[in-house]
């Protein structure tokens, strides 16, 4: 592993941090990739509203990957979130190509970051079981952002 800038980790801790911040990583890349494919393409009533709310969202998304990916950094690892990474190595489901009712990308959106959120909570825990607190904190802090971000989108479907 490269340089550790985190004093007071031992060896294993970092690595299997690392592994785990690079897991959710190819996720949340993966999940913005996702959002931005809504965003282009969704069409229908309210529109504007749900097609602005999905840059927004976006560019929290990215936030979140960047704070990922650097404390992988910090810890002496190396952050992996090529295309062909998040290809192979992400968990989520491909997004249809060829939606474009909001109510469709409404549904593929919110089960998608539900996912994720569960997911990153899953690594806090797990961080934290492994002596690093500040990636378990990293990893809630992202967790809510996610979990507000599928009651943004969510909030939007029929029925809400």
């Amino acid at each position: 592993m490269p340089t550790n800038f985190a004093d007071g980790l031992n060896q294993d801790t970092r690595a299997q941090v690392v592994d785990l911040l690079n897991e959710n990583l190819v996720n949340v890349i993966n999940l913005t990739l996702a959002v931005k494919q809504a965003h282009w393409n969704l069409k229908g009533r309210g529109f504007i509203g749900v097609h602005e709310l999905l840059d927004d969202v976006a560019d929290r998304l990215r936030d979140g990957a960047d704070t990922m990916a650097e404390r992988a950094v910090i810890l002496g690892g190396y952050a992996k979130g090529t295309a062909e990474v998040v290809a192979e190595q992400s968990t989520l489901e491909a997004y249809p190509l060829e939606l474009s009712e909001i109510s469709e990308h409404i549904e593929h959106l919110k089960a998608r970051f539900m996912e994720v959120g569960k997911a990153i909570r899953a690594a806090a825990e797990v961080a934290e079981e492994a002596g690093d607190e500040d990636t378990a904190d990293l990893f809630t802090e992202i967790s809510r952002g996610v979990d507000k971000d599928a009651w943004f989108i969510g909030a939007n479907a029929e029925g809400a």
